[in-house]
């Protein structure tokens, strides 16, 4: 069993990946997308009972998802202690104990993503570590303050040591069909971000069609997105399985052309380690092993990493265990 699952978990090489330098707008290929609604929830129907693994298989799976996640606190009564807490969690995702009975050796999450305010404090808890730390900005979750506030609170958070920002884009420009805009202003983000990587959240939920989702997608990805990320996790509808088919399709379409991988960052109502499993399915189908890489993929979460952990404690022990046996905080 212990072999079985260190092979299936194992890492790729690190690699080099080249960032996303971005394109000038094309939009004849961005106007020319559109999206099968239809055919797209078809596929997406069929992806929890076509796709299963079990045993020590799925064990395995779920070690590597959560490699994968962001594990995110972003509430207005966070505070230091919690943060503290919450990188301790990353730094020991899953308990000693299991780890051992697995026969694996330790892992970490794929990052810790926090306010601005806590940047300090995540950066101070996990030195020593090669854990990242991301923060949302541009006035998240509404993205409505002003431009240059925007622009200066990216700056602001890249100098208090974030490596990755999460930006939201304004979903006006989506909707009233300004695409110049959209490709404006997410340029302009990612130059402010200078060495960090930045994911552009589309608030897939508030764009109204998967056509404009595929086409937010493209611009954000031609404006140099590093990640292109469904939701901020505050809106009503966040990652859905055919809003994810639609963006990973639009990544795939982008490094066939323009020769560079981007990320996807399916965040807000993935909390089953089952859950985990089928978006895991659908980027190995889609995109292949290479965007199986915390460089490549991430999940946006919170409460995904307890059930996981409690899934594993059913594979070795045979029995479920209470929650609050694998609190995150």
């Amino acid at each position: 069993m212990e072999s079985q699952i260190a092979e299936h978990t194992a890492q790729l090489p690190q690699v080099s990946e080249p960032r996303n330098p971005g394109m000038e707008l094309d939009l004849d290929w961005a106007l020319g997308v559109e999206a099968n609604t239809s055919a797209i929830e078809r596929r997406c129907a069929t992806l929890p009972g076509r796709r299963s693994v079990k045993k020590d298989y799925q064990a395995a799976w779920l070690l590597k998802a959560i490699t994968l996640i962001d594990l995110t606190t972003l509430s207005g009564d966070d505070t230091v202690g919690r943060v503290q807490r919450l990188c301790a969690k990353a730094r020991q995702p899953v308990r000693n104990d299991l780890m051992n009975a697995l026969g694996m050796e330790p892992i970490t999450t794929g990052a810790i993503c926090v306010y601005h305010d806590m940047i300090e404090a995540a950066v101070s808890a996990l030195n020593g570590t090669s854990i990242p730390v991301a923060a949302v900005s541009t006035g998240f979750p509404g993205g409505l303050s002003p431009f240059h506030l925007r622009l200066a609170e990216i700056e602001e958070s890249v100098k208090a040591g974030a490596k990755e920002i999460d930006i939201v884009i304004s979903r006006r420009h989506v909707l009233s069909g300004n695409w110049q805009a959209l490709y404006d202003e997410m340029k302009a983000f990612r130059e402010a971000c200078g060495d960090a990587h930045v994911k552009a959240i589309l608030a897939t939920g508030e764009l109204g069609t998967l056509r404009n989702v595929a086409r937010a997608s493209l611009i954000c990805m031609m404006a140099g997105a590093d990640f292109i990320k469904t939701s901020t996790g505050k809106e009503s509808v966040n990652a859905t399985l055919p809003v994810s088919l639609v963006m990973i399709r639009t990544i795939r379409d982008y490094h066939e052309r323009a020769g560079y991988r981007v990320g996807y960052k399916p965040a807000g109502g993935i909390s089953k380690a089952k859950d985990a499993l089928v978006y895991l399915s659908l980027i190995k189908e889609e995109l292949g092993d290479r965007w199986l890489q915390p460089d490549l993929f991430r999940f946006g979460a919170s409460s995904l990493l307890g059930d996981i952990e409690r899934q594993l404690e059913h594979h070795v022990t045979g029995a479920y265990s209470a929650g609050y046996r694998h609190a995150l905080a």
